[in-house]
C-alpha cells in the first residue's frame, strides 16, 4: 500500500514538472518580454490605431522611431486626410509639429515617461511591469495580458488588452478598455524592428516643420540593423489578430497657463496670420454630469477674429474658448507650457489648469481651476459641433 502511494506521488510529480515545462508563468512571460522590449538599442514600427468613440470609427497610420536613451519621433496620420502629426523628443527638448499649419510647440516635459503610450513598445513593458494584479491568459499564438492604463485617459479608459506573439515575444495588438470592459481603441502593429540606431540629426525638427513626416526617408532608409540577423529573425512581426487599422492622429495646439498666455506665446506670427476658417460652428462638450450646466455662451471680437467663450458652472466649472485656427507663417518653435496630450484625435497641450488643441481649422482651449488632468481630457474627447449639450 506505502509503495503504492510513493508510486502515485511520484507520477503526480512529474505530471506536475511536465505541465509546467509546457508552459510559461506570467513572471517569467513578463520578464522575457520586458528585457526584449527595453533592452535594444532602438526599434522603429509601424502600426494602426482605429477609435470606436464617437459617432464614427476614425482609423489612424502610427509611425514610430525610438533610439536609446530618449530620442523618438512619433508620426500620426488620419487615414483619408493629407494632414500628419509629429512628437519629436531630441537633445534640444520635445516638439510637436504639424507641418500643414506650419506651427510647432516645444515643451519642457518628460514626455513619454509619465505619460504611456499604447504604441510605444518601452511604455508597454512600464504598463505590464506596473500592474502587480495584471491578468495573463493564453490562446494558441499568443499571450494576452490584462493590465491597468497609465496616461491621461486611464479613468475613461482604464484598461488594456496586450496580445504578445508567443514565438516573437513582440506585440502584435493592444485593445484599450473602458470601465464596461468595451473596446474603444484598438492598436494593430503591423511591424516591430529591433536593433535599429538613428543619428541624433534624424531627429532635427526643422526637417519634419517644413517637409512632414513622409519627407525624410522611410523607417528602414535611414535605420542601422544592430545584430542583423537575430534581430531580423525576432525582431519583426506582422499583425496576424483581426483588427482594423487606426493610429493617433493628432492636429496640435499649445498653450499657456491662461488665455492671454496663447497670445503671448504665439507672438506676431499669428498676429499677422492668415485665418485658414472664419466661419466655424461653435463645439460644445457631451458629458454625462451632473450638476453641470452652459450657463453663459459668448461671442468676442479679437484681433485674430471672433472668439466664442462657453462657460459651464456646478460642481465642475470650466470654461471654453474657440476660435478658427492660424498658420504660422515664420514656423518658429513657440514654447508651450504643460505636455504633449494625446487625446486620441489630436495632440493638444495640457497643464495642471489648462487644455488646447487644434482641430478641423478651430483652436480650443479649456480653462479650469476644478477639473483634473484626467477630466480635462474627457472634456476636450466630447466636443462635437453642432447643438448643445
Amino acid at each position: 500500500m506505502r509503495k503504492r502511494f510513493i508510486v502515485v506521488a511520484l507520477l503526480m510529480i512529474v505530471s506536475l514538472v511536465l505541465g509546467a515545462c509546457g508552459s510559461n508563468s506570467k513572471e517569467a512571460v513578463l520578464k522575457k518580454t520586458s528585457n526584449k522590449w527595453t533592452e535594444t538599442k532602438g526599434y522603429d514600427l509601424t502600426a494602426q490605431m482605429e477609435i470606436k468613440s464617437g459617432a464614427e470609427p476614425r482609423t489612424y497610420d502610427v509611425n514610430v522611431w525610438h533610439t536609446k536613451p530618449d530620442f523618438y519621433r512619433v508620426a500620426v496620420a488620419q487615414q483619408g486626410e493629407k494632414d500628419s502629426q509629429m512628437i519629436i523628443r531630441n537633445e534640444d527638448g520635445v516638439f510637436v509639429v504639424t507641418p500643414s499649419m506650419k506651427k510647432t510647440y516645444k515643451f519642457q516635459s518628460d514626455w513619454p515617461k509619465q505619460n504611456s503610450q499604447a504604441y510605444l513598445i518601452g511604455a508597454l513593458a512600464e504598463d505590464l511591469k506596473a500592474d502587480e494584479n495584471a491578468k495573463m491568459t493564453e490562446s494558441d499564438k499568443s499571450y494576452v495580458f490584462e493590465v491597468k492604463t497609465r496616461n491621461n485617459h486611464s479613468k475613461m479608459l482604464p484598461y488594456q488588452q496586450i496580445f504578445i506573439d508567443k514565438k516573437t515575444l513582440l506585440p502584435t495588438k493592444v485593445s484599450v478598455l473602458n470601465e464596461a470592459k468595451e473596446e474603444q481603441i484598438v492598436i494593430t502593429f503591423k511591424k516591430i524592428s529591433l536593433g535599429t540606431s538613428r543619428k541624433g540629426t534624424d531627429y532635427a525638427v526643422e526637417d519634419f516643420s517644413k517637409k512632414g513626416a513622409n519627407d525624410k526617408g522611410t523607417t528602414d532608409e535611414t535605420a542601422t540593423k544592430e545584430n542583423a540577423t537575430d534581430e531580423k529573425a525576432e525582431g519583426t512581426t506582422t499583425e496576424k489578430e483581426n483588427a482594423k487599422d487606426d493610429s493617433g492622429k493628432t492636429s496640435e495646439n499649445a498653450t499657456g497657463e491662461e488665455k492671454e498666455g496663447t497670445k503671448s506665446v504665439t507672438g506676431d506670427a499669428q498676429a499677422g496670420a492668415e485665418i485658414e476658417n472664419p466661419e466655424f460652428q461653435t463645439h460644445y462638450p457631451v458629458l454625462k454630469w451632473e450638476n453641470v450646466k452652459l450657463t453663459d455662451e459668448q461671442t468676442v471680437a479679437s484681433a485674430d477674429g471672433e472668439r466664442r467663450i462657453l462657460t459651464f458652472e456646478g460642481d465642475k466649472p470650466f470654461t471654453v474658448i474657440e476660435q478658427a485656427a492660424n498658420t504660422n507663417p515664420l514656423s518658429v518653435p513657440v514654447f508651450a507650457p504643460g505636455d504633449p496630450a494625446d487625446l486620441g484625435f489630436t495632440i493638444g497641450a495640457i497643464t495642471d489648469n489648462s487644455i488646447s488643441w487644434e482641430k478641423n481649422g478651430v483652436s480650443f482651449f479649456i480653462a479650469t481651476n476644478s477639473l483634473t488632468r484626467e477630466e480635462m481630457v474627457e472634456v476636450a474627447s466630447s466636443m462635437v459641433n453642432g447643438e448643445v449639450k
